[in-house]
């Protein structure tokens, strides 16, 4: 099965998380005139009792036709990726529930400088990279608790292509 990659829009991520970005965001300005603030773009999710970590993920780009073979979650917390290096990157997703299967799977492509931020416990495969190494911002989840649940799909039939 190949999965469809869709363009990453606020209405179509909507079931998973937010889509960072400015575009059609609203903004108040600050700094005496000089700053836009583009105001609460996501919401960040710390369940029982974390604390906010700020990260810095260096992805490397895999190979295409990619098998899919596993997702993850953070049920604790919400997981934000904005990405540094201008580039664009294959998102793949499940809704958020006690499992994940690979009929449950959709992929979006996130245009250069789109971020996005996972709801607690949205099922998702790791950040994947498509030219060259690319840097993303990471805001997430820390403290007690294991917040990184897996789901390995063996013999999985599911390729996501990519030129």
């Amino acid at each position: 099965m190949q999965l469809e990659i869709k363009p990453l829009t606020k209405e179509a991520f909507a079931p998973y998380g937010d889509v960072i970005g400015t575009a059609e965001s609203d903004f108040f300005l600050i700094n005496n005139g000089s700053t836009r603030r583009y105001h609460d773009l996501a919401k960040v999710e710390l369940l029982e009792g974390g604390r906010a970590l700020i990260n810095i993920f260096q992805a490397t780009p895999l190979h295409y036709p990619l098998r899919i073979e596993m997702v993850e979650r953070h049920p604790l917390g919400s997981q934000a990726f904005i990405p540094l290096s201008g580039r664009p990157y294959l998102i793949v997703v499940a809704k958020a529930g006690e499992t994940a299967h690979t009929d449950d799977l959709e992929a979006f492509i996130a245009a250069p400088g789109l971020g996005i931020n996972y709801h607690a416990g949205t099922w998702h495969h790791p950040v994947l990279a498509l030219s060259d190494v690319s840097d993303f911002l990471v805001v997430d989840r820390g403290g007690d608790g294991d917040n990184c649940d897996e789901v390995h799909f063996e013999n999985s039939d599911v390729f996501l292509s990519w030129p």
